[in-house]
């Protein structure tokens, strides 16, 4: 099996926190990509670009925000963004940037909200495939009971994350 070669517009660099280890990968348009190292739906190697060697003004920013987000220094990211999905996905993450912190909704909410109250499932996968979490808030949806439901960084994750924002738990 032959691996295919690293995206050379991209880069990439790994940041500790206390959460664990995030990857945050950089393309020529903005962040791409914000992974829990470990977590389900990891991109292959060829999509985080190269190892950063060199200073990269929006990983750095990047990294920046998500440490002081996560030292409750700072509430919600100014970042340009440039994820890549398809256009029902680009809509499902949008509506996700719009739940406030300390908010919580569902999966069928945000269908409503999209004009497709039927689609509670395809929210649910556009929701997993999102691939700036954090800076895109896929941790505040939650299941139609309220219950913590899937989140590809772990649930643990998930429930720490809405606890740093004060957000009810179930």
């Amino acid at each position: 099996m032959t691996l295919a070669p690293a995206d050379p517009t991209r880069t990439h660099r790994l940041v500790p926190t206390r959460l664990g280890t995030y990857v945050l990968a950089a393309g020529t348009d903005g962040l791409v990509g914000v992974w829990r190292q470990d977590q389900k739906h990891f991109p292959r190697p060829a999509r985080l670009g190269h190892a950063a060697v060199d200073d990269h003004a929006v990983l750095e920013e990047a990294e920046a925000q998500l440490l002081a987000y996560l030292a409750g220094a700072r509430e919600d990211f100014a970042l340009p963004l440039a994820p890549e999905g398809t256009e029902f996905q680009r809509a499902v993450w949008d509506h996700l940037r719009t739940i406030p912190r300390g908010a919580t909704t569902t999966y069928g909410q945000i269908a409503h909200a999209l004009g497709r109250p039927r689609a509670a499932q395809a929210v649910g996968a556009a929701v997993g495939a999102n691939p700036l979490s954090i800076v895109v808030p896929c941790h505040r949806v939650v299941g139609s009971t309220g219950a913590m439901t899937g989140y590809a960084g772990g649930i643990e994750t998930k429930q720490a994350l809405l606890l740093l924002e004060g957000a009810p738990l179930a």
